[in-house]
């Protein structure tokens, strides 16, 4: 089963998934029905990107430490000990401040296990294999947020209904628990063994060869060996420093920096405020100025209308660039991101609304926010390009964090300030920046084409 990427592949990607999906989603929907503000739920959750955007500090570290199979079943260990804590947590005194802990374990242990895993994905294919299982692969990842962000908080919300709603959720945290323990009963046997330990000579087996018989010797022996690892490791060490340095110089010096970095941070500034107040607008009651919907609608709005809006969106961006080049589709993809942020100002003041129009605009926002993604991904991908082409796409990958970080933290405080309807104009208005940042970048004309012969 090892040398067989079926069996381990899709659920790599599943475990990847859901996660992320805890830290970044359903923990803003447990928090707005606990009680927490829009400001309190906004900051607490935007400090979970943390972990990503300082992910680059210590991917080098990964790979030279440990396999990346032993990294993926610690970080899962991890990861399913991190819900166990939370479902413990939250029937407690101390819920806010254990839950929050625990979700700072899961947001660095999903961290780690996407490093781990992409380097698994990559060592433990071939070539031709890691192109082969890459639909694969993004579909696990899609039924991972499927499973976490609609059918997990649909559990929640319904055992709402015969149960407290701290109750409830720590039920739903024990089904993710017991799910990543399944996992990695299964990876445990089905992960190949791929990569190693840079220096790994200085082991056990090494020490056990030619070992003089004498106590003394073997001892002055055993002093020189470790004398001799502590060496190795501290060369290893400062050469994983300099190919860091070296990384973050060959990114700051590539051309254009500055109209790419504008880019990587503030293209998706009103999507970082907007995903931090949709679900607690969606949760809010009517009163409030929000849509008053149960947890078990919100989880099915988002977690499969949504979810399939935005896969059919991306999946449609993907095949346009193929088609014509990312250059001739920047405007329409970066007016696809924008222009849907409009139907959460039409719901937030629209007097009433059905769950059917509600779905409808949750739809077209997901779609347009697929599509118009399609941009931002390939053009990270095409800056990287050259020399440390993967140390540079990851420090890109960690702008991308930051954000989504920063503008989320923000987010609650002005929802809460200017009411939810003046709230998703300023959304609107913020894409200004998004047009702005845009206008600047500059892409080759063919890049994203497929080649004719």
């Amino acid at each position: 089963m090892r040398n067989k990427p079926y069996a381990w592949v899709p659920s790599l990607y599943l475990a990847e998934a859901l996660p992320y999906v805890a830290v970044m989603v359903i923990a803003t929907t447990m928090y707005k029905r606990l009680g927490l503000t829009n400001t309190e739920l906004a900051l607490y959750t935007s400090w979970l990107y943390l972990p990503w955007v300082i992910k680059p500090l210590w991917s080098p570290f990964v790979a030279a430490l440990k396999t990346e199979r032993w990294w993926v079943l610690v970080m899962q260990l991890l990861i399913g000990a991190g819900f166990a804590g939370i479902a413990f947590t939250l029937p407690t005194a101390y819920w806010l401040q254990g839950s929050l802990a625990f979700f700072w374990i899961l947001a660095f242990a999903s961290a780690t296990h996407d490093i781990a895993a992409d380097g698994l994905y990559i060592l433990g294919l071939s070539t031709h294999d890691q192109s082969l299982y890459v639909g694969i692969r993004s579909t696990f990842y899609r039924i991972g947020n499927i499973l976490g962000q609609g059918l997990l908080v649909m559990l929640a919300g319904w055992l709402e209904r015969s149960h407290t709603v701290p109750v409830a959720w720590s039920i739903s945290f024990l089904v993710l628990a017991g799910a990543f323990l399944a996992l990695w009963l299964w990876h445990s046997y089905a992960l190949p063994e791929v990569g190693g330990v840079k220096g790994e000579g200085l082991g056990d087996d090494a020490q056990e060869k030619d070992r003089p018989a004498g106590r003394e010797d073997g001892e002055k022996d055993r002093l020189v060996e470790r004398e001799d690892g502590e060496k190795a490791g501290e060369k290893e060490r400062g050469g994983l420093f300099l190919d860091f340095w070296l990384a973050l110089r060959t990114f700051f010096t590539k051309p254009h920096i500055v109209t790419a970095l504008l880019f990587m941070l503030l293209f998706r500034f009103p999507e970082g405020q907007l995903v931090k107040i949709a679900n607690p607008f969606l949760l809010d009651t009517l009163e409030a100025g929000g849509m008053g919907l149960s947890t078990e609608s919100v989880g099915f709005v988002y977690g499969t209308v949504g979810i399939i809006g935005l896969t059919i969106g991306g999946l449609l961006g993907g095949w346009c660039v193929s088609r014509h080049g990312l250059k001739r589709w920047l405007w329409p993809m970066v007016l696809s991101i924008s222009l849907p942020d409009l139907v959460y100002v039409y719901l937030a003041s629209a007097v009433d609304s059905s769950f059917l129009v509600v779905n409808l605009c949750v739809f077209i926002e997901q779609f347009g926010y697929g599509f118009g993604f399609t941009v931002y991904m390939l053009y990270l991908v095409y800056f990287s390009q050259g020399e440390r082409s993967t140390a540079v796409f990851s420090i890109c990958t960690a702008m991308q964090a930051l954000g989504m970080m920063l503008p989320g933290m923000i987010a609650g405080w002005m929802a809460d300030h200017l009411g939810y309807l003046h709230f998703f104009w300023w959304v609107v208005g913020c894409c200004l920046v998004t047009f702005a940042v845009s206008a600047f970048i500059k892409i080759d004309p063919a890049y994203g084409k497929k080649e004719t012969r």
